[in-house]
């Protein structure tokens, strides 16, 4: 079991490049210990800055920094930084098109037990729908990794959400198949997809892996480029495939099923159900009480996808 969290794996991104690069800087708004970056602030305290609890302000700063010519990277809860920040991540971050990267910590239902106050279900909907912000949810370690060493190499906002514990790792060190803006295919399939992001990419892959005993051929897509939408991926499982189902740790106004759904309905319709969050507040737990609860498991979804199949 893989107990090194993605946020473990940005820290170490950065300060390697951050070593070699001065104009990289990060920045925390009283979250340095919850973001996992302690080391980079202690190795590198000339190329940290710490705000305090003030997300609006952190956001404003790093634009001005990025402005100046330095590459900027944000972290803060999610939860925080996708609504209190949205003004200034929707006019000095991305009209302003910056280069500053907006790391949402602990994202989805991490702080589950601290309800709805500290959930960030809809961030998607709020810095998706923003011009300029792409919007990127990786699914484990490796992923990560490869995701941060590529946003390394532009100057564009951005919005990245990671969860707050370890999860199972998809890929490994020595295969890890990454194309920037392009969804990973998983596992093969031709009787049904499954369209994974984030958390959600691990149970998808075990339930493919079930599916198969019951003769039912699966594909599963990891979408972590969830703005741009790989719409070349969408568009092929909708033609190879009888139907889709979209896992998310998200409500589903304004999420990835919706956008599926919507590019899916114009170009070419086929079945697409949405497993997600409710649009109400979520119950308090631990996350794999609150997925439990709302079926957003490998359980459900090879229950899901047999009942598709007949």
């Amino acid at each position: 079991m893989n107990n090194i969290h993605n946020r473990q794996v940005i820290n170490d991104v950065l300060i390697e490049n951050a070593k070699k690069d001065k104009d990289i800087i990060v920045l925390c708004s009283d979250s340095r210990g919850s973001a996992s970056l302690s080391e980079y602030a202690k190795v590198l305290p000339d190329q940290f800055v710490e705000t305090g609890i003030a997300e609006q302000n952190i956001v404003s700063i790093a634009a001005g920094l990025a402005a100046c010519g330095k590459k900027c990277y944000v972290a803060s809860p999610a939860c925080f930084l996708s609504t209190r920040s949205m003004e200034q991540a929707k006019v000095d971050v991305a009209y302003s098109n910056t280069n500053v990267k907006l790391i949402g910590i602990s994202g989805g239902v991490s702080y589950g037990a601290l309800g709805m106050t500290h959930h960030s279900s809809n961030d998607i909907a709020t810095l998706g729908s923003v011009p300029n912000m792409r919007v990127y949810f990786p699914s484990d370690r490796h992923q990560t990794k490869a995701l941060f060493e590529h946003l390394l190499l532009d100057n564009k906002p951005a919005y990245i959400r990671v969860g707050r514990n370890p999860v199972e790792d998809i890929y490994t060190e020595d295969n890890t198949p990454f194309l920037m803006d392009k969804a990973t295919l998983v596992h093969e399939g031709g009787d049904i997809t499954i369209i994974a992001s984030g958390e959600m990419v691990y149970p998808a892959q075990q339930a493919a892996i079930e599916l198969e005993t019951h003769g039912i051929s699966c594909r599963v897509l990891d979408m972590y480029c969830i703005k741009p939408l790989d719409t070349e991926a969408v568009l092929a499982a909708a033609k190879e495939t009888k139907a889709i189902i979209v896992i998310e740790e998200h409500v589903a106004i304004g999420g990835l099923g919706s956008m599926v759904s919507q590019l899916l309905s114009a170009a070419h319709p086929v079945k697409v159900i949405s497993m997600c969050l409710p649009d109400e507040p979520v119950i308090a737990g631990k996350s794999p009480e609150v997925f439990a609860y709302y079926g957003l498991t490998a359980e459900n979804l090879v229950k899901t996808c047999r009942e598709l199949m007949g």
